[in-house]
């Protein structure tokens, strides 16, 4: 019988790797994405092809008004999404608590599918700078999972998987390929229009064209006519 895992799917390019990765490994995997109030739906759609895609067993697309607090270029109409620029400083794109909210909903499913695993696309290489994507920080929500939870107190062990932590974007992308990923599906911009077209300008693109560049594969993203 095959284990359960919840896999936190956003429509991009590492969340989708992530569950082909989980598939690969032979979870059953469940698919969660999030309408957070984000700027662009268009990643939604994307997930929901991709989850179609790769098999999930069920797709579950969850409300959370994180754009009424605001403090974030992706949620909130008065910070304008900036052009990439390289920098240490946390970008304006980083959305307060996004990631402790996620993975304590995705924790709530997994416990009432009776699921120990949680898998998350989060890089620490090719990325942004988000403290929430940091190894430490997920360490931190995994034994948060087993003290929190009527199944941790009674001994099922929860593990968070990030098994793109250390990878960079070029490796992604040839995971995923070599797993059967089509990543024409998936849609990483910031500001991509409602037709999933790609802006090529934001951090997320910056990477992304890194990424196929330096796999020396065709990228198959669709951008903005200018």
């Amino acid at each position: 019988m095959k284990k359960k895992a919840v896999i936190l799917l956003s429509g991009g390019l590492d969340s989708a790797t992530c569950l082909a990765i989980a598939r690969a490994q032979n979870f059953d995997c469940y698919a969660l994405s999030f309408d957070y109030g984000q700027k662009q739906l268009a990643e939604l759609h994307a997930a929901k092809n991709i989850a179609n895609y790769l098999g999930a067993i069920q797709h579950k697309i969850v409300r959370v008004g994180l754009d009424s607090l605001g403090g974030s270029a992706l949620t909130d109409d008065t910070i304008q999404i900036p052009d990439y620029q390289k920098s240490t400083d946390i970008p304006v794109t980083y959305v307060p608590a996004r990631n402790t909210v996620f993975i304590s909903i995705a924790l709530g499913w997994a416990e009432v599918l009776s699921a120990s695993d949680i898998f998350v696309g989060a890089n620490a290489i090719d990325y942004s700078g988000y403290p929430d994507c940091r190894p430490d920080y997920f360490q931190a929500m995994e034994n948060v999972a087993n003290l929190a939870t009527k199944a941790g107190r009674a001994g099922m062990k929860f593990n968070i998987h990030t098994p793109l932590m250390q990878m960079n974007k070029s490796d992604i992308i040839r995971e995923g390929i070599k797993l059967g990923l089509d990543y024409a599906m998936t849609v990483s911009c910031y500001r991509a229009n409602a037709n999933g077209e790609a802006c090529g300008h934001c951090d997320s693109c910056t990477f992304r064209k890194k990424g196929f560049m330096e796999a020396q594969m065709a990228d198959p993203t669709r951008y903005v006519l200018n």
